[in-house]
């Protein structure tokens, strides 16, 4: 915890430094002057944002989804208090409840149903409230990243810097300008100083400085169970001087890599938020909220596998936001989807062994590469599984997740165990129309569904002697009781898909929400 602002001890001046680095002590002081942090307590920030859906993009060479724009946006960073709150105005019914922008997307979970909305960081609690006066509700698994934002600012590296345990280091570079669009050029090159810091006693915290002494970028990495160690960066623009502090009006944040030109096919990662923010205020901020019980109080909830049967050796394995769905073979099992992270899908496996023992999980069908549908992957390679999934997504997935790039934040089992099947070779199997797995008696059929404008790629399973389909996305049923939802394009692509393929359908094996009868689907047909 930083409870203190400690000055910087002369001992890096007085031993020699290692070539190419520099005294990061007078660079700080430098830059702080410039902007006026010394001063500065608190900061309240106005103006209009947008938001990114982190791993929702619907082509892998595209960026992430714009959501809704965030309307009469407004931050209040207190850094004294280490508290942060966040609001804006937002269209509801179109976006997770609890998601705030960029990362932290979760399919499954109740809609946003008011306009406006409240995401608060105090200290080491989080929570986030659906509506003007409502309930908070607690975000513990978001607080960590949410505590390490506040300091991802100007001012508030700043003050890191010099917070016990930063151990600031520099060094010096010199930048080209946009070289990554404009090629080599040797126009616009300026010298700079890269400082770097840990945070929260964990991240390694980067801070580029121009010759104006301002900070014009800040980057780290953030633990990811898709992307490792994920690139979460700043850049800043649009200085202004209020109040005779410097404070950026403009942001632009990305989370994965931006520009990565030489990856066509793989996901570069993008924009996960930004805006203009020319409604600055220093220094006249509210009392920091208190952090209410209920949120004092929670803590990240066990991961909880409920199962269904749905017929003889297939169950649905749900308990969650995300479902799996567990087929029995003569000799082995198929899980399909391994949504979420680790956690998830070790809980998952657990469950299938005792459901099905003495027969190794063969298979894990991957219906799409959206991250809360892939982010299980690697834990099923670790366990011997081959993945099949769409041909589309093989490049992604042999660059970014099923391989050796070592995970430091947050180490997963293919980290620490690494397997021989990564360097075999044999870790996927690809899906370019049909696909059929079977033991000579019971067949799955995998297919592409298309077209589709929520992904590309998706695969569907059906079990023809059961009649049963497996999905994801393509129709979420309702709640029991909840009116019937309109119709939309992901209903029609499935809707096609079955007919065209002359499916017999008497069961929805959903992996978000409740398995239904297909003539629940009916009801919503165009």
């Amino acid at each position: 915890m930083w409870v203190a602002i400690a000055l910087l001890g002369g001992t890096a001046a007085a031993q020699q430094l290692p070539r190419g680095y520099v005294d990061p002590r007078p660079v700080l002081q430098a830059a702080a002057k410039a902007i006026g942090a010394d001063n500065l307590k608190c900061i309240t920030f106005s103006g209009t944002g947008y938001s990114g859906k982190v791993g929702q993009n619907v082509t892998q060479d595209t960026d992430w989804p714009r959501g809704e724009p965030l309307a009469n946006y407004t931050r209040t960073i207190h850094y004294d208090a280490r508290t942060s709150v966040e609001t804006f105005t937002r269209k509801p019914g179109m976006n997770p409840r609890s998601w705030k922008y960029g990362t932290g997307w979760l399919g499954g979970t109740p809609l946003q149903q008011n306009e406006r909305q409240t995401f608060v960081v105090g200290g080491n609690y989080a929570w986030h409230t659906d509506g003007d006066g409502a309930p908070p509700i607690p975000a513990p698994a978001m607080a960590e990243l949410w505590q390490l934002d506040m300091w991802l600012n100007p001012p508030g590296f700043l003050k890191a810097a010099r917070a016990p345990g930063a151990n600031p280091k520099a060094i010096w570079r010199w930048e080209l300008v946009e070289s990554g669009r404009d090629g080599a050029t040797t126009g616009k090159i300026e010298k700079v100083i890269v400082v770097s810091i840990t945070a929260l006693s964990k991240y390694r915290v980067n801070a580029t400085i121009n010759s104006e002494n301002l900070i014009q970028r800040i980057e780290t990495k953030v633990p990811h169970p898709v992307l490792g160690d994920m690139n979460y960066e700043h850049e800043y623009t649009e200085w202004q001087d209020v109040g005779g502090v410097k404070f950026p009006a403009g942001w632009h944040h990305h989370e994965g890599y931006d520009d990565e030109r030489f990856k066509p096919t793989v996901t570069g990662g993008h924009n996960g938020f930004g805006g203009m923010f020319k409604d600055i205020r220093p220094n006249a901020c509210a009392a920091p909220p208190a952090v209410p019980d209920p949120v004092r109080q929670a803590t990240v909830p066990p991961v909880r596998v409920e199962t269904q049967k749905l017929a003889e050796g297939v169950w649905l394995l749900g308990g969650g936001s995300h479902n799996s769905v567990a087929v029995e073979f003569r000799d082995f099992v198929t899980v399909v989807e391994a949504p979420l992270d680790e956690e998830r899908s070790l809980a998952v496996i657990e469950e299938t062994v005792k459901l099905i023992p003495n027969k190794p999980i063969r298979f894990l069908v991957n219906t799409h590469d959206h991250f809360d549908h892939s982010g299980g992957l690697r834990t099923y390679l670790h366990i011997g599984a081959t993945i099949i999934t769409h041909k589309r997504n093989r490049v992604f997935y042999e660059e970014e997740l099923l391989n050796y790039v070592p995970r430091t934040l947050q180490p997963d089992m293919v980290t620490l165990y690494q397997p021989t099947e990564i360097r075999e070779g044999y870790i996927m199997e690809t899906v370019a129309e049909n696909y059929v797995v079977s033991d000579g008696k019971r067949n799955l059929h995998i297919s592409y569904v298309q077209p589709l404008a929520h992904v590309e790629g998706m695969l569907m399973a059906y079990l023809p002697a059961e009649k049963i389909v497996i999905e994801a996305d393509l129709y979420n049923p309702p709640s029991p009781g909840a009116p019937v939802p309109p119709a939309d394009p992901a209903h029609r692509s499935f809707y096609n898909h079955v007919q065209q393929l002359g499916l017999d359908v008497s069961t929805i094996a959903p992996l978000h929400g409740r398995a239904v009868p297909w003539t629940d689907f009916l009801k919503i047909r165009p």
